[in-house]
C-alpha cells in the first residue's frame, strides 16, 4: 500500500471516529417566555421535547399564547396557534404557583385540550385553593373547590420519585428548591431514554436561603454531568451582584450563579463543567439590569460554561 493510500485511510478513520463521538441532540427547546418582572407577553415558560417528536411538556406557563404566536412567526410551528397548544403540549410541570409561571396556563385554560398539569403537593394545593377554585377562575381541573370541569388532570408529583410524562416518552423527578425559605419551588430532572434536562423554578441560594436544597440537587445530578448524560440546566438569574441580599426576595445573581456552580463542579470533577451548557432564565427588566447581568456573568465565567441566553420563539437544542 503506498503511503498516500495509508495517509488517506488515515483521514477517513479519523473523520469517520470524529463524526461517531459527535454528540447527537436528545432535547429540543422552544422559549415561549423568558424573562421575570413585568412583562407579560414573555413570561417563563418552555416548551420541551425529545428530537424529532411534536410532544412537548411545558416547563412553567407564564406565558403561552404570545409566545407560541412568537415561534409561529420564526418558522418553528406550521400550525396555528391553536393548534400547536391542543395538539403538541402535551401537559404543564409547574415549578411554583406565583403568576409569573402560571398566569399562561389559567388564561388559555379555556381553548386548551385535555392534559396534565404536575405540580408538587404545596403547588397544587395553591393552584386548587386560589386560582382554579370555581371562583377566581372556572376550575378546569379534577380536583379542588367547586364544579370540577376534568378538562386537566392534576396530579401531585412525589419528590425524587421517578414519574412518566403521559403522552410522551419522557419520565420526570421533582426536587425542593427554596423561593424565599419557608416558600417552596421546584426543579424538575426530565429524562428522554438516556439523556436528562434540568429546570430550575425560582430559588435563592443556599447561604442566603438558609438551606442545602441546591447542594442536595447538585448532588443527586453531579454524576450526570460527569458521564455527560445532563445536556443541560435551566437556572434563573434575576438581578445584577449589586443587588443587596435582603432584597433578593428568592432569587439569583451572577456572583451567587457562579458559587452554587463550583458547588456543583466540586461533586462532578474540575473541568466537568467546561462548554457545559447553562440557560439564564428569569432575567428582570429593566434593560439595563439585563446588559449587566449578561456581562456579570461573562466575567465570571472561570468555569467555561456555554451560558445561553434564550430568546422567545427561537428553537435551540440540548
Amino acid at each position: 500500500m503506498s503511503i498516500f493510500s495509508r495517509l488517506l485511510l488515515c483521514l477517513l478513520f479519523i473523520s469517520t471516529t470524529l463524526f461517531a463521538q459527535k454528540e447527537k441532540p436528545s432535547f429540543q427547546v422552544v422559549p415561549l417566555g423568558v424573562k421575570g418582572g413585568i412583562d407579560e407577553k414573555n413570561l417563563s415558560a418552555y416548551l420541551l421535547a425529545p428530537t424529532n417528536t411534536k410532544d412537548f411538556i411545558c416547563l412553567d406557563a407564564g406565558t403561552i399564547n404570545a409566545g407560541i404566536e412568537k415561534a409561529s412567526e420564526n418558522k418553528v410551528f406550521k400550525i396555528s396557534t391553536s393548534e400547536v397548544l391542543r395538539k403538541y403540549i402535551k401537559g404543564y410541570l409547574i415549578s411554583h404557583a406565583h403568576l409569573d409561571h402560571v398566569s399562561g396556563l389559567i388564561i388559555n385554560s379555556p381553548a386548551d385540550s385535555s392534559k396534565t398539569v404536575y405540580a408538587t403537593e404545596k403547588c397544587m394545593e395553591m393552584m386548587e385553593n386560589h386560582y382554579f377554585n370555581d371562583q377566581t377562575w372556572a376550575n378546569f381541573g379534577d380536583a379542588g373547590p367547586g364544579f370540577h370541569i376534568k378538562k386537566y388532570h392534576f396530579q401531585t408529583l412525589n419528590l425524587e420519585e421517578e414519574t412518566s410524562l403521559s403522552n410522551t416518552k419522557m419520565t420526570v423527578k421533582a426536587f425542593p428548591l427554596s423561593h424565599v425559605n419557608p416558600f417552596e419551588s421546584t426543579a424538575f430532572l426530565i429524562k428522554n431514554e438516556d439523556s436528562y434536562a434540568l429546570y430550575l423554578g425560582d430559588t435563592g441560594p443556599d447561604s442566603v436561603e438558609k438551606s442545602n436544597n441546591l447542594r442536595n440537587l447538585w448532588t443527586v445530578i453531579a454524576p450526570l454531568v460527569k458521564e455527560k448524560k445532563l445536556k443541560g440546566i435551566f437556572i434563573e438569574v434575576s438581578f445584577p451582584n449589586e443587588q443587596p441580599d435582603k432584597f433578593l426576595f428568592g432569587h439569583l445573581t451572577p456572583n451567587y450563579l457562579m458559587k452554587e456552580l463550583h458547588v456543583l463542579e466540586d461533586l462532578a470533577g474540575k473541568g466537568a463543567l467546561e462548554n457545559f451548557k447553562i440557560i439564564i432564565t428569569h432575567l428582570k427588566p429593566p434593560a439595563k439590569n439585563i446588559v449587566k447581568i449578561k456581562e456579570q456573568l461573562k466575567n465570571l465565567n472561570d468555569l467555561k460554561l456555554k451560558i445561553i441566553y434564550p430568546e422567545q420563539g427561537k428553537k435551540f437544542e440540548l
